[in-house]
C-alpha cells in the first residue's frame, strides 16, 4: 500500500512515520509513505497556494493551480491510488470504509487549510472523508488516522494474524475487556476465569464481555447485524437476571421503599 499525503506541512509527518506500527509496517515493506509540499506546485517567488474567497467573508481559500498540479502528479507516480480529499463535507470514516480502503493500490490523500479547497478541484478527487463532525486546523491529522485504521487492516502489519479480526468494530462490536499484571490492583481482582488457563472458558468469558460492554457503551453497533444465536441466548439470560434482581424483595420498589413506607 502506498500512502501519498498531500499537505502544506510535510513535516508534520516525520515522527508519524517513525514510530510503531506504522514504522514496522514501512520497514517490512507493507507500506511507503511520503508527504508531498503543496508549495512545490505554486508560482512565484512567494509560492502563494491561498488567496481571499470571492464573494467576500473571513479567511482564506487554497487556490486551485497548485493544489490540481500536485494531485495530478501524485496520480501520476501511483495511477492506482485513490484520491481522498479530507472534508467535513465527506462521507464519515469508520470500519467499513477502512477495510473498503484497504483493498486498493494505494491512497492519494489531499489535506485542506484554511477555509478549505477551491470547488473546482473537486473533479480531480474519488472520495471525499470526513472522521467526524467537528472542525480541524487542517487535514493532516485526519490523514493520519486513516493511514492508522487502514495499516492495521494489511496483511502483517500486527503481530498476530488475527488481531485486526478481534479489534472493537471489526464486527460491529466492542473489544472484551482486557487485565494485564498484577493480578489485583488497588483492591480490585482480574477475573478468575483470565487466571485459569481454560481457552475455552477464556473465550465465552471475552464473548461475553465484548456483547456486554458494547450493550453499555454502544447499543447502536448492535443494531448494525443480527444477533448471533450464542449472543441472543445471553442476552436472554441477562433479561432474566435483570427480572429477578427487580422483583426482588430486597430492592425499593418491590415491596417496601427506604424508610418503611409502603409501595403502594
Amino acid at each position: 500500500m502506498r500512502f501519498t499525503v498531500l499537505t502544506l506541512f510535510p513535516e508534520l509527518f516525520a515522527p508519524f512515520w517513525d514510530h510503531s506500527i506504522i514504522r514496522r509496517a514501512i520497514e517490512s515493506g507493507i507500506i511507503t509513505g511520503s508527504a508531498v509540499n503543496i508549495r512545490d506546485f505554486a508560482v512565484g517567488r512567494h509560492q502563494v497556494t491561498d488567496d481571499r474567497p470571492y464573494g467576500g467573508g473571513c479567511g482564506m481559500v487554497m487556490k486551485p493551480e497548485p493544489l490540481a498540479a500536485a494531485i495530478r502528479a501524485a496520480k501520476d507516480r501511483c495511477p492506482g491510488a485513490e484520491t481522498v480529499l479530507l472534508s467535513p463535507q465527506g462521507k464519515v470514516f469508520d470500519q467499513p470504509l477502512a477495510e473498503a480502503l484497504a483493498q486498493g493500490e494505494g491512497l492519494i490523500l489531499v489535506c485542506g487549510r484554511y477555509e478549505g479547497i477551491d470547488e473546482r478541484v473537486g473533479s480531480l478527487v474519488d472520495a471525499e472523508v470526513s472522521i467526524g463532525d467537528y472542525v480541524l486546523t487542517g487535514g493532516e491529522v485526519a490523514a493520519m488516522v486513516i493511514m492508522d485504521a487502514v495499516t492495521r487492516l494489511l496483511p502483517g502489519a500486527l503481530g498476530g494474524a488475527d488481531s485486526a479480526e478481534k479489534d472493537s468494530f471489526a464486527d460491529h462490536r466492542l473489544e472484551h475487556a482486557q487485565y494485564t499484571r498484577p493480578p489485583i490492583f488497588e483492591g480490585q481482582p482480574v477475573p478468575e476465569v483470565l487466571l485459569s488457563g481454560d481457552h475455552g472458558a477464556i473465550a465465552r468469558w471475552r464473548r461475553e464481555s465484548a456483547l456486554i460492554r458494547t450493550l453499555l457503551k454502544r447499543p447502536d453497533l448492535l443494531r448494525q447485524r443480527p444477533l448471533e444465536s450464542e449472543e441472543s441466548r445471553i442476552l436472554k439470560r441477562w433479561l432474566v437476571e435483570i427480572q429477578d434482581l427487580v422483583t426482588s424483595e430486597h430492592l425499593p420498589g418491590a415491596g417496601s421503599l427506604p424508610g418503611g413506607e409502603s409501595g403502594r
